[in-house]
């Protein structure tokens, strides 16, 4: 059952628009991690590492938010279409697995939503900044912890656009999430906000790993986070129908 679903969600993406957000997004936060970038090199004086606060400044707490809302509600809207829901509650498949299936589906476009990331952090570095080698290995730690905290917000968006039938509500969600994690991670509490442990992970704005040292409480967090919506999610689905 699972498999057909996934085949089922992955086939949405086939000549999707979606796509059109995936590119334009990232370059965008791109073009204005590298401008700021430019222009305080009296400042930012780490070379790639200052270049990578600058790049995910932006993408990690306003963009990523977005693309995740947009990705989740995308793969929603033919649910909301007509009397969809009730074909769904009736057919011989768990509702859970449509869920977990358009889960896996967002968590392979954010895989590559980080992999664009990198190369145009890799790219501006090269083209514009001019930046010597290669970018440190952390960046790389940075991209994995960043997917990993990312789930939680994957799995709370599509809550959010399995129950509210407007395409744009969940994500000026999602973004307005990001701002809060921004303000919670400043506060040093981001493990507590699930939007904030994605820019925890990509260690947004910072010069220094805040994570050093403290990777079981990170890790723990986006667990913890990740199996309350899942099971937030199979309540909603199995105890009541979702109204459209």
């Amino acid at each position: 059952m699972f498999k057909r679903c996934l085949v089922a969600e992955n086939r949405k993406l086939h000549a999707s628009p979606i796509w059109i957000v995936f590119f334009v997004l990232p370059v965008i936060s791109a073009i204005y991690g590298t401008y700021n970038y430019l222009q305080n090199l009296g400042i930012l004086t780490g070379q790639w590492y200052s270049l990578w606060t600058q790049h995910t400044l932006f993408y990690a707490l306003f963009f990523f938010p977005v693309l995740v809302g947009v990705y989740a509600a995308y793969l929603w809207r033919l649910e909301h279409m007509g009397h969809n829901w009730n074909l769904i509650m009736a057919a011989p498949v768990r509702p859970l697995c449509l869920f977990l299936a358009k889960y896996v589906i967002v968590l392979k476009l954010v895989l590559l939503t980080q992999m664009l990331v990198f190369a145009l952090y890799f790219f501006c570095g090269k083209a514009f900044a001019h930046l010597p080698g290669l970018p440190p290995l952390e960046t790389f730690l940075y991209l994995l912890r960043g997917l990993a905290g990312g789930q939680c917000v994957i799995a709370l968006q599509l809550i959010l656009s399995m129950l509210i039938r407007s395409f744009a509500v969940p994500v000026f969600i999602g973004l307005a999430g990001g701002v809060v994690g921004m303000l919670t991670a400043s506060k040093g509490i981001g493990l507590a906000f699930p939007y904030a442990l994605m820019q925890v992970g990509m260690n947004s704005n910072k010069s220094e790993d805040i994570l050093a040292g403290s990777y079981g409480g990170f890790i723990l967090a986006s667990l913890v986070w990740l199996l309350l919506f899942v099971g937030l999610a199979q309540l909603l689905l199995t105890r009541r129908d979702v109204r459209s």
